[in-house]
């Protein structure tokens, strides 16, 4: 499967960590569901214990009602067993992509939203889940 022309996703290793910098435009369960499934290809190709998601994209959040359904559909990609911090570009989408971690903990994934890489990094090292 190859990118749609709406995003790019720029990966970079460090030790055990996977660093995935995702820009262009958002807005639709269908493009989130195009990027995690490209995200979780390059997981299942050399799995990372840390998985560090960048999302510097445009648009708006899902509603409450599609971050459930997208979350559902990344059990069984691979994310399982891998420690996951999502970096969102734009602070104003924080309280509305927080909907995506609470339902993604309640079905076992080890994730935080953060605001910036440095928390992300320090939560990645250090954090308690």
């Amino acid at each position: 499967m190859s990118a749609p022309a709406s995003f790019r996703i720029d990966y970079q290793r460090h030790g055990d960590l996977l660093r995935a910098h995702g820009t262009g435009v958002k807005g639709s369960l269908e493009t989130a569901l195009a990027f995690w499934t490209l995200l979780a290809e390059e997981v299942r190709r050399d799995p990372p214990r840390k998985l560090m998601v960048v999302d510097d994209m445009e648009g708006p959040s899902l509603t409450p009602a599609q971050m459930l359904q997208f979350v559902q559909a990344l059990v069984g990609l691979g994310f399982e067993g891998v420690r996951l911090a999502y970096v969102e570009a734009h602070p104003q989408q924080i309280p509305d992509v927080e909907h995506s971690e609470i339902f993604a903990r309640e079905r076992g994934f080890d994730v935080r939203v953060f605001g910036s890489e440095p928390e992300a990094r320090l939560w990645l090292r250090h954090g308690m889940s």
